[in-house]
């Protein structure tokens, strides 16, 4: 085990989000063989950014026959929530977060516990080959599939549609429901922060039921599933949160799309925390990301090209009605249980570093845009 990985590691634990570098090293703590996972699902950071621990170690993660994905021309940040490994895989490779310090109370924060929030609009680069613009959305192209092949599965356009609004026909739901945001009020945060909270008012539920209650004002029949499947353990949430949407789909068949609701986690080297924003109507908004999966043949995805169709769909829109409220599409070979309906995605709502208004202003904003798209009233 490389001893950058303990003294990187160590670095981050006053921040709270060792567990979440553990995917790197379990690989060699088990000795077990099997492609590695990319555990960061952030695309371009600004000029600077410290090199993260999934991409230096990368290259050592993955099997001999296997070529790293292409990096990007500046490095990701270290953490994702979208992180964890498929659904199926037997033990996850997540753990449960630390707990939050008894005294922590982040209108005051000691100065000795205070680290950066950086407030940027993460955008894709033009004249980067590894981002790829169609229309008016950006991917970040983390698999091996070239520019021109990526546009000839874009060529054809989304096939579903809703068709009945009498039954269920929307899903959303929550792998890590217990994700929060942060509550400091400047531009620092309280590095003991875990950025998780089991009340539904303040954690990912709530930005759930925002999108929900916008959808069905238009029409549109949503089920909101609100299971805390990251709690009382961490471990294992993805295979919880299958269980979950197969029950649901076996009682409605009817359900097209099943949107699994997150909120992305950027920590630098330094621990300073991105906030991706951007300003609608005089407010301010958490950037969205949108994570759609690539299949080799390898990931248990067959029908990715539809869901990736539908994903650019809505990024596209949602830029031409609001410039800047996506952050490029994280185009990527994970699973994270996207093969079970033909409009199956992952949204990360902001960061660890946004509030939790401008995470329930980004749901109100997009609801109308997937409602359209859904009714293919886009063109």
């Amino acid at each position: 085990m490389p001893v950058q990985f303990f003294r990187a590691a160590a670095a981050l634990v006053g921040a709270g989000v060792f567990f979440l570098l553990y995917p790197v090293a379990r690989p060699y703590l088990e000795a077990l063989p099997g492609q590695a996972t990319l555990f960061s699902a952030a695309l371009t950071m600004p000029e600077g950014a410290a090199v993260t621990l999934r991409e230096r170690f990368a290259a050592e993660l993955l099997p001999e026959s296997s070529d790293p994905p292409p990096a990007p021309s500046v490095p990701p940040p270290a953490s994702s929530s979208a992180s964890p490994p498929e659904s199926g895989s037997g033990e996850s490779s997540e753990t449960d977060p630390p707990s939050v310090p008894s005294d922590y109370d982040p209108e005051e924060i000691p100065e000795e516990y205070r680290a950066a929030l950086l407030e940027e609009t993460v955008v894709g680069e033009e004249g980067n080959e590894a981002f790829i613009q169609w229309q008016s959305a950006w991917i970040r192209n983390y698999t091996r599939l070239t520019p021109s092949e990526i546009r000839q599965v874009l060529e054809t356009p989304v096939s579903f549609s809703l068709s009945d609004n009498s039954e269920p026909q929307v899903l959303l739901y929550h792998t890590h429901t217990t994700e929060s945001f942060d509550p400091s009020p400047g531009g620092f945060y309280d590095t003991r922060n875990n950025w998780r909270d089991v009340d539904k008012n303040n954690n990912m539920a709530a930005v759930g039921e925002a999108l929900a209650e916008e959808l069905e004002a238009l029409g549109i029949n949503v089920i909101h599933d609100t299971t805390l499947h990251d709690h009382p353990s961490y471990n294992g949430a993805y295979d919880r949160s299958r269980e979950t949407l197969e029950r649901y789909l076996e009682q409605y068949p009817s359900i097209r799309v099943a949107i699994d609701i997150h909120r992305d986690a950027v920590i630098y080297d330094d621990l300073s925390v991105l906030k991706p924003t951007v300003e609608v109507d005089g407010r301010k908004a958490a950037q969205l990301m949108i994570i759609a999966p690539c299949d080799d043949g390898s990931i248990g995805v067959p029908g990715w090209k539809e869901n990736f169709r539908f994903a650019t769909q809505l990024a596209s829109e949602m830029e031409n009605r609001y410039p800047g409220l996506t952050r490029p599409i994280f185009f990527c070979y994970r699973h994270y249980n996207l093969d079970m309906t033909p409009g199956s995605l992952l949204f990360e709502f902001g960061t660890n570093g946004n509030n939790l208004e401008e995470a329930l202003y980004t749901a109100r904003l997009i609801a109308p845009v997937l409602a359209d798209c859904l009714n293919q009233r886009v063109p």
